[in-house]
C-alpha cells in the first residue's frame, strides 16, 4: 500500500488532483507516488512531482490567494505555451487547470528545469572562475534579448496586455502604486527620494523609438535557472509579471540590479564574488547588436527600471510596518528601494 502523501496544510488534494491527471494526457502514468515541494518564489507554490517514470512541476496560488491570483496563475500557463518553439528557454508548459474544484484555485504543471536560480553566493565553478561569471552576465543579456525577438500576434499573445501609449503611462501607473501604500497601517508618507523630479523627467522625455512586445516583467538573476555544468541558462521562470510592452525595459531592469564605480553609495551587488560580470556599458552593446534596437534613448529605461523597482520593493517594506511582511526584508528592500530612486536622480543628471 502506497504510504499518504502530504498535502501540504491544504495546499494539495491528492484524490482529486489524481483523478483529474487522469483525464488529461500526461507523462506517466497513476497516481503521484512522490512529492516535494520546492523553495523559490514569496507569492507561490512549486511542488515537484513523481507519477510513474515522469516527474513533474506543479505551480499554485498561496492557501490564502489574492483576488487576481487565479487569473495570473492561468497567464503564466499561457505564456509558456505561446513560448513553445522560440528561442526563450522556459519551462516546458504541460497542462493547466482553470476550475476551482480540483484544489481550491488555478494551476498548471510544468517539465522541471535542473539548475539552480543564483542569489548571494554563487556556487561551485561560477564563485571560482571569472569566465562563468562573465558569461552569467552574456547569457542573461541574450535571453533578454531572444524575448525580445518574440512576434506576440504571431505567438497568439496580440491581446495579452495593453500596448497602447504603454510608454506614456508608465509613470501614474508606478506612483499610483506607491502612494496606494498609504492605505497600509504605519506607511503613513512616502519615505523614497526625488519621486516628483524622476517622475516629470520621465513625462517630459518620453523616447521617440519605441517598440512593443513580449515582456518578462521580473527579469533578473533569481529569475534565471542556470545550469550547474556549465554557465547556460536553461530556463526563465516566474512570468506572472509578463505582460506587452517595451522589451528595452527588461533589459534595464536586470542591469539595475548591477553595482558599478561611481553609483550612490549604500548597495551591494546582488552576487558573490561580483569580479568578472561585463559592465552595464557593454552588455547594453551586446543587446543592440543582438536586437538591432537604436539605444540611443535608452537613459528614459534605465530611470524607469530604477523607478519603478524602487516602487515595487517599497511595498514589502510598506506591508512590514503594517505587520504583514517580516521587517527585516521590508528594511533591506527599503534600503533597495532608496538606492534606486537615487540612482534614477544621477542617471537623469547625465541623460
Amino acid at each position: 500500500m502506497q504510504t499518504a502523501l502530504p498535502d501540504f496544510d491544504g495546499l494539495l488534494n491528492w484524490e482529486n488532483l489524481n483523478a483529474w491527471m487522469e483525464s488529461r494526457e500526461l507523462p506517466g502514468h497513476g497516481p503521484v507516488i512522490a512529492v516535494q515541494r520546492l523553495a523559490g518564489g514569496t507569492q507561490n507554490n512549486l511542488f515537484l512531482m513523481t507519477r510513474g517514470d515522469a516527474r513533474f512541476v506543479l505551480r499554485r496560488p498561496p492557501l490564502h490567494p489574492r483576488a487576481n491570483s487565479n487569473a495570473t496563475m492561468l497567464r503564466e500557463a499561457r505564456v509558456l505555451q505561446a513560448l513553445a518553439g522560440s528561442p526563450v528557454p522556459h519551462p516546458r508548459f504541460l497542462a493547466a487547470c482553470d476550475d476551482t474544484g480540483v484544489i481550491g484555485v488555478c494551476f498548471y504543471l510544468m517539465a522541471p528545469l535542473d539548475g539552480f536560480s543564483p542569489r548571494g553566493l554563487l556556487p561551485a565553478h561560477y564563485a571560482r572562475e571569472r569566465s562563468w561569471r562573465r558569461q552569467m552576465g552574456v547569457e542573461l543579456i541574450q535571453v533578454a534579448a531572444a524575448i525580445a525577438s518574440v512576434d506576440h500576434e504571431t505567438a497568439g499573445l496580440a491581446d495579452y496586455g495593453k500596448p497602447e501609449h504603454w510608454h506614456e503611462r508608465q509613470v501614474d501607473r508606478w506612483r499610483s502604486q506607491l502612494e496606494g501604500y498609504l492605505l497600509l497601517p504605519g506607511y503613513t508618507e512616502v519615505l523614497l527620494p526625488h519621486v516628483d523630479e524622476v517622475c516629470r523627467w520621465l513625462g517630459d522625455n518620453i523616447p521617440a523609438n519605441q517598440r512593443i512586445g513580449v515582456i518578462h516583467g521580473d527579469f533578473q538573476f533569481s529569475n534565471a535557472m542556470y545550469a550547474h555544468t556549465e554557465p547556460r541558462i536553461v530556463g526563465m521562470i516566474d512570468w506572472e509579471l509578463s505582460s506587452l510592452g517595451d522589451p528595452v525595459l527588461d533589459l534595464c531592469w536586470a542591469l539595475a540590479r548591477w553595482v558599478e564605480d561611481g553609483d550612490p553609495e549604500g548597495e551591494t551587488p546582488f552576487l558573490e564574488p561580483w569580479d568578472g560580470f561585463p559592465s552595464r556599458a557593454e552588455l547594453m552593446g551586446l543587446y543592440g547588436e543582438l536586437t538591432g534596437r537604436d539605444l540611443s534613448e535608452i537613459a528614459w529605461f534605465q530611470v524607469l527600471a530604477s523607478y519603478k523597482m524602487g516602487c515595487v520593493f517599497e511595498g514589502t517594506y510598506a506591508r512590514a510596518l503594517s505587520g504583514q511582511a517580516p521587517m527585516a526584508i521590508g528594511e533591506r528592500l527599503h534600503r533597495t528601494s532608496v538606492w534606486q530612486l537615487r540612482k534614477s536622480r544621477q542617471l537623469i543628471g547625465t541623460a
